[in-house]
């Protein structure tokens, strides 16, 4: 399975937010849209990072309440690892378990055209388990 067919079945909105944007709004954005990341947006359209409820605890830990006012820019992830929908189901289930990661942007040249959870990578191989699970029943039946 492809994440082209993942995105296929739970669509390509993508909640956003901008770098400048501070952490107090980013909290917001995140309980309204109910999601543990969002992907951070420059002023061009491209994707320049991605800060999740991860990014916040940690930084909270170490910088306390005057981490609320900070920006966004402060605490995301300057580094993102993306994906394309070509990528299959399997690689990325690989990538993000190496990586410790739990949301995947996808990119289709260089621009933002979904996201993946590891709630969706999870939900794709329960559904892709279920479908063998029928088939060899029927080809067991048949026999």
């Amino acid at each position: 399975m492809r994440i082209a067919d993942v995105l296929r079945t739970k669509g390509s909105t993508v909640a956003t937010v901008e770098p400048g944007t501070t952490v107090t709004q980013l909290l917001g954005a995140l309980a309204e849209h109910n999601v543990g990341a969002l992907v951070v947006i420059g002023p061009d359209g491209t994707v320049v990072g991605i800060v999740s409820e991860r990014d916040v605890v940690r930084q909270l830990r170490e910088r306390g309440a005057e981490l609320l006012s900070g920006t966004v820019a402060e605490i995301m992830t300057a580094a993102v690892v993306t994906c394309t929908p070509e990528d299959t189901v399997d690689n990325l289930t690989v990538l993000m378990t190496e990586r410790r990661i739990r949301h995947v942007p996808v990119l289709v040249d260089g621009r933002l055209a979904g996201i993946v959870s590891i709630g969706d990578v999870v939900k794709s191989r329960i559904s892709q388990l279920e479908e063998d699970h029928e088939h060899l029943q029927a080809y067991i039946a048949q026999g």
